[in-house]
Order: C-alpha cells, then structure tokens, then sequence
C-alpha cells in the first residue's frame, strides 16, 4: 500500500516526526546535563571535617554582647553623613568642598 516515497512526500513524516523527537529528546537530555550541575554543586559544597570544624568554631566565637561593646565605643555624635559625587558632578571638587565643610 504505502510505499517509501509516499512516507518521503508526507510533511508530517518529514518535517513533525524530527521536531517531536528534538524536544522528546532534548528534554531527557536537559535533564541529564542539569543533574550533572547539582551533583557537582552538592560535591563542592561539602568542606573536609578539620575545615569544617574551624569554621563552625569561628561561627560560634561571634557573640552579640562583643559586638555590642564594639559599639558603644563608636562615637556617634560626630558621625556625618556624606553623599557620594553625582554622575555629573567631578568627585575631586565634591571632596574637596566635604573636606572644607568638616574643618569649619
């Protein structure tokens, strides 16, 4: 009944056929290459045990009330806010007039 050069000559066979097994087929693939990344993300984001240790100590070392003694030994009364240069603005006279205005 059907004959190759019928199947050759339908549009479906010859252009959607293709098509359907190129995203089939990138789809699985695209899986793959994906997994590949997490696998390798999993693998670089395990640190040795001796590493791991020292950073978890270095984590644990940080206590609120040293940092709250950091602190208060900031004068804050003297703090002043200063702006950065506008893109149109030359940042050498912007500091030059900031460095003028905090000695007066």
């Amino acid at each position: 009944m059907f004959n190759l050069k019928t199947l050759q000559r339908n549009k479906t066979v010859k252009y959607g056929v293709p098509m359907l097994l190129l995203i089939v087929g990138g789809s699985f693939g695209l899986r793959e290459f994906t997994q590949i990344r997490y696998d390798a993300q999993k693998i670089r984001k395990k640190l040795d045990p001796s590493l791991e240790a020292k950073v978890d100590v270095q984590r644990q070392s940080v206590i609120l009330q040293e940092e709250y003694e950091k602190m208060k030994e900031v004068n804050l009364d003297e703090w002043r806010n200063i702006r950065g240069p506008r893109p149109w603005e030359d940042s050498k006279e912007c500091q030059e007039q900031q460095r003028r205005d905090t000695t007066d």
